[in-house]
């Protein structure tokens, strides 16, 4: 042990530079650092070294990517792509109309079911964190989800017991992935160069409420 007796501080400093550096992500490099901690500390505990170098270090910071925010007029653009009377378009706007209209995240969206919507009185039932939210949703939210129940879904069910809110062109549930490919198609026809994600209009809507912008599509 008298090797690792001679690691310095510096050393193992000079060591995490060196791994960013080298471009590794920042959740690769406070892995390495958390491995470092642990087998150090041990020694140290042991006596089998008489100084932990790797004591005083510390993660990176996590970079975060900004979430992408569209402007009120990029997400009515958006939520106008799905036209025509194609029951998958017509499910394509309903689910975009709710989802801007509640801010609800996509897997609460996908887990909805006939029994959570209560279209007279125009709002849905959501759990979170095991509790029973009524979240309300506007008039275009309405207009397209009466569109979506009276024609389309019924169209794209298979089985009756089925009682998904949403389901796929195959009658069952649908995927978060298969609702990212939708909203990419979507942003891409709307000419929207935004990176934009699945949580994109959850983000816009908080951001739009909050700010008490003119113009919401509600």
């Amino acid at each position: 042990m008298r090797d690792l007796d001679m690691v310095s501080s510096v050393a193992m400093e000079a060591y995490v530079r060196s791994l960013s550096d080298k471009g590794f992500a920042s959740a690769t490099v406070s892995r390495n650092i958390a491995s470092l901690k642990n087998y150090f500390s041990y020694l140290f505990d042991q006596h089998l070294i008489s100084f932990d170098p790797a004591a005083d270090l510390a993660p990176p910071k996590v970079q975060h990517r900004a979430v992408a925010v569209l402007s009120v007029d990029e997400v009515n653009l958006l939520l106008e792509q799905p036209c025509g009377g194609s029951s998958k378009a017509v499910r394509d706007k309903a689910m975009l109309e709710l989802l801007y209209a509640t801010g609800i995240r996509v897997s609460e969206l996908l887990a909805l079911t006939l029994d959570d919507v209560n279209m007279v009185s125009g709002y849905i039932k959501c759990i979170r964190r095991g509790k029973m939210q009524i979240i309300p949703f506007g008039h275009c939210a309405r207009r397209a989800m009466n569109a979506y129940l009276e024609s389309a879904r019924p169209a794209l069910v298979k089985e009756e017991d089925q009682r998904l809110l949403f389901v796929n062109c195959s009658g069952r549930q649908m995927s978060r992935q298969g609702f990212w490919k939708i909203m990419k198609c979507y942003a891409k026809s709307a000419g929207i160069k935004a990176d934009i994600t699945p949580h994109t209009l959850r983000h816009s809507f908080a951001v739009h409420l909050q700010s008490g912008r003119e113009g919401l599509h509600v």
